[in-house]
């Protein structure tokens, strides 16, 4: 699968890992794991509801969240945050 990253994700992620350099190599990871398997079981992504109803999450830690749309083969990411800011 293909990633886009958007602008806003862009602009989060930057600030996330510069408040927290530590998360560089998970959040590498989890890159990587999506454009493998956006279903690999340890992101736990699965689909939202709501006002968010045809996008999807997974997990980078415990309280960080990654929220992204699925396009043909192109995974656009769109925020990342915590449980609260994201959602």
């Amino acid at each position: 699968m293909r990633l886009e990253l958007e602008k806003d994700f862009l602009k989060h992620a930057k600030k996330l890992l510069k408040k927290n350099p530590l998360l560089q190599q998970t959040y590498e990871e989890l890159l990587r794991k999506l454009s493998i398997n956006l279903f690999d079981p340890s992101l736990h992504t699965h689909a939202l509801s709501g006002g968010l109803k045809g996008k999807y999450a997974c997990s980078l830690t415990y309280d960080l969240r990654v929220i992204f749309n699925l396009y043909d083969d192109i995974v656009h990411l769109l925020d990342i945050g915590s449980h609260d800011e994201v959602y």
